[in-house]
């Protein structure tokens, strides 16, 4: 069955029951220990009067030792793992909470909601915990757009970039990629703080994110009753985005549900000038995130059909 199967059976898992917050509460989750640990090495290794190279390979050598430490520890539980179903479904267990599909949905249908039944104030708090702009300048197409947004993206980043990885190398695999994206999210962004620290990093989930999001923008395609209009607006327009990686299952999102996304947005610090992806379509409105939901359903069902089908073969 292989690492196929292990990652179809992690899906599976968290699809059901995602990650309790009772689990939470009392040992927390993963990527919060590794958020400890990045935080450390960024409190450590992060001096604001080294010059900017040797920030730079500070920030290099706190990635590859994170990375490298969440590598080795998958292959030390892997290699005592029987290669039998009995190891595989141990296997789906133990990556079951790298994937983040059913907390996904959540987020993104608890904008949803209030959305939908008209009050803005609740949805604008609702997506101010899962995208970085300021909420206060968003209204109801502001709010659907960048929900939609993040429900694409994050398909990418949050299930299947850790399943292609996952996929490939087993536990070492997805580990090292929960690893890359956890530091890009942490550290990889253009802040004073962070420009030559966390360069590597932002460099390294570029690399790891590439297949994986243009994959993720084909599964929205294929699963689209707009199958021609999302891959033609993910191929004429996701290369506008600011990310190399984004734009692809954006693109494909706008194009299935006709509607435009990215463009100008405020942050907390100004306003962003970015170019529209599907730009003559129509703004998006509350109605559509839950078209977005159902798209992402089908598309992560696609991909865990593919998983099974590779582990069956």
């Amino acid at each position: 069955m292989g690492f196929a199967g292990a990652m179809a059976v992690a899906m599976t898992v968290d699809a059901l029951v995602g990650w309790p917050g009772g689990l939470f509460s009392r040992i927390g989750h993963p990527v919060t220990w590794l958020g400890r640990l990045i935080s450390l090495l960024d409190r450590s290794w992060n001096r604001s009067a080294d010059a900017p190279a040797i920030r730079r390979i500070a920030g290099l050598a706190a990635a590859l030792l994170v990375i490298g430490l969440c590598v080795a520890l998958g292959w030390i539980v892997q290699a005592v793992l029987s290669p039998r179903w009995g190891g595989v479904m141990i296997l789906g267990i133990l990556a079951w909470p790298m994937v983040a599909l059913r907390s996904l949905y959540d987020h993104v249908d608890a904008v949803a909601q209030p959305l939908q039944s008209g009050d803005i104030d609740a949805a604008r708090l609702a997506v101010a915990q899962i995208v970085g702009r300021d909420p206060a300048t968003l209204d109801e197409a502001g709010i659907a757009r960048a929900a939609i947004e993040s429900l694409a993206e994050n398909a990418s980043d949050g299930i299947v970039a850790p399943v292609f990885w996952g996929a490939l190398f087993g536990l070492p695999g997805i580990l090292g990629y929960k690893a890359i994206n956890t530091l890009d999210s942490m550290i990889g962004h253009r802040s004073e703080r962070h420009l030559y620290f966390g360069w590597a990093a932002a460099r390294i989930d570029d690399v790891a994110n590439f297949v994986p999001a243009r994959l993720t923008g084909f599964l929205f395609g294929l699963v689209s009753a707009r199958f021609s209009a999302a891959l033609s607006c993910m191929v004429r327009d996701a290369n506008r985005h600011r990310s190399i990686n984004a734009g692809w299952p954006e693109a494909a999102m706008a194009g299935a549900l006709g509607v435009r996304l990215s463009g100008p947005r405020g942050y907390h610090g100004g306003m962003s000038e970015e170019p529209w992806l599907n730009e003559r379509a129509r703004d998006p409105l509350a109605a559509d995130i839950p078209q977005g939901l159902r798209l992402y359903i089908r598309a992560m069902a696609l991909l865990g059909a593919s998983l099974v089908a590779l582990a069956l073969a």
